[in-house]
């Protein structure tokens, strides 16, 4: 397993917040749990990983849902068997339209 944090700059949602989980950590795929974080001008996030070696494949896709998405203010966990960068984008905007009512 690798673990690691990032914290992204992200601009603050206007929209109500509550806890989401989304997806199944099984063969490539990977779970997302939103909740309220601390920093409304940032977006907390920590991955816990079976591949190893794709830190900045993870940061690519990371930094693009924040850029995308007004995620200030959200901690993020994410649970990773092997999905693949569109399965990670994918799970993150559900999870995010769960979380805010917000439609992506």
């Amino acid at each position: 397993m690798e673990r690691f944090e990032i914290t992204l700059p992200a601009q603050p949602a206007g929209a109500a917040r509550q806890s989401a989980l989304t997806g199944v950590v099984s063969s490539g795929n990977l779970e997302v749990l939103i909740e309220a974080g601390q920093n409304p001008a940032e977006c907390a996030i920590e991955v816990n990983t079976s591949a190893h070696g794709f830190r900045d494949i993870w940061e690519a896709v990371l930094s693009d849902f924040a850029e995308r998405h007004p995620a200030g203010g959200l901690r993020i966990a994410i649970n990773d068997a092997g999905a693949t960068p569109a399965v990670v984008s994918l799970r993150l905007s559900q999870a995010f339209e769960d979380s805010t009512g917000e439609a992506v």
